[in-house]
């Protein structure tokens, strides 16, 4: 015991270290508290499914519905398997009918448009370097010819970005065409409009999915399309110009290709762990949505009723339950998503961007053309 005195004794603390070692506490001590309830949660969700807990749906807007449920029966959660490609075949053949279709035509459109804006981007970043060194050499003629260069570009340049959203809004109308058909041509047949309101509970709001559902899904289907194929074609034409550059100025490669793909799949690992799920909980909040827009239609359908028997108040309890159900699961949908967007900030623009000036920067200084001009 004395020698710990005599330890702790000889220990000196200014208030610099003290005042860092308070604030660690206390961020370790706000991360304790925030992280202990999400891990007891998702712990306690691991043993309910090794027991297998009975699920229990219920019925929102009082018609008279059966869904049965069964303990023990595990529903398979998304995954990329073989039964969601046959689901994407079935889609692209709702989305594409035939081969020579409106919509084909769009993403043709939509996807030289996307190519055209990558190779105006790499010209003005070249652009961007000839005015840079322009101004370091202190010349003043080349400045202004270069300038003068990158701003009649942008003219173009912004057009094009008009184009490639002016498409994808067109694209997203036509696939919602496609699906809103297929869907009256589905509800329309075989008395299914009476069999989903009266007799199976699986689709509680069957106006919510026809209408904003489809909405949200086809603006996302053509959102997706541009935000993959414009990264991955700028990885490409870059990942291609840099080699080819490395190569030319006798430089290795084969450090910074490794370095990329390590990056990359260590990124993806990251925020496939620590990502939330996202799908369940927007399903969920497009579900509330839908009851509390199936609480306002029943209001207006039963107005007379209503205010014949002095029933405003329970309705307007009932509104009052069903928004605050709803905004609950979008406060919990924007609690989850703080910490993910910083995840993923921190991941995309910090770690991204710093492997970048590695990749950059090793092919140059490892390599025997550049000392030479």
């Amino acid at each position: 015991m004395s020698y710990i005195l005599d330890a702790a004794a000889k220990v000196k603390w200014d208030r610099t270290t003290a005042a860092k070692r308070a604030v660690f506490l206390a961020a370790a001590a706000y991360g304790v508290k925030t992280l202990y309830p999400i891990i007891w949660k998702r712990v306690c969700r691991r043993r309910e499914r090794e027991n297998g807990g009975a699920h229990v749906s219920k019925v929102e807007n009082g018609s008279t519905r059966v869904a049965k449920s069964y303990a023990g029966q595990k529903k398979s959660g998304p995954a990329v398997n073989v039964q969601f490609c046959r689901q994407i075949l079935e889609l692209a053949k709702i989305l594409f009918p035939r081969l020579m279709s409106k919509e084909l035509g769009l993403l043709s459109l939509h996807s030289v448009a996307l190519v055209f804006r990558t190779f105006l981007s790499i010209y003005v970043a070249s652009l961007d370097g000839k005015i840079v060194k322009s101004i370091v050499e202190k010349n003043p003629k080349s400045f202004m010819l270069q300038l003068m260069k990158w701003i009649l570009i942008a003219i173009p340049a912004t057009f094009v970005n008009s184009v490639i959203r002016y498409l994808e809004g067109k694209l997203a109308l036509a696939f919602r065409t496609r699906l809103v058909a297929h869907a009256y041509r589905t509800y329309f047949t075989a008395q299914t409009y009476y069999r989903v309101s009266h007799i199976d509970g699986r689709l509680a709001n069957p106006d919510q999915s026809l209408t904003e559902d489809v909405m949200m899904f086809s603006q996302s289907v053509a959102h997706l399309y541009s935000n993959l194929t414009k990264p991955i074609l700028d990885v490409v034409v870059t990942a291609y110009t840099l080699i080819q550059t490395a190569r030319s100025r006798g430089a290795n490669s084969s450090g910074p290709t490794l370095l990329a793909g390590l990056v990359i799949f260590t990124t993806a690992a990251v925020l496939r762990s620590c990502s939330p799920r996202f799908g369940k909980l927007v399903a969920e909040e497009a579900h509330r949505k839908g009851h509390l827009r199936y609480v306002h239609s029943r209001i207006i359908a039963n107005a007379e009723e209503i205010a014949f028997y002095g029933g405003h108040k329970v309705e307007m309890r009932q509104l009052q339950k069903c928004y605050a159900a709803l905004a609950d699961q979008m406060n919990l949908i924007l609690s989850k998503r703080l910490w993910y967007v910083m995840v993923e900030q921190f991941l995309m623009k910090y770690v991204w961007s710093c492997a970048g000036l590695v990749m950059v920067a090793v092919p140059i200084i490892t390599a025997r053309g550049f000392a030479d001009t």
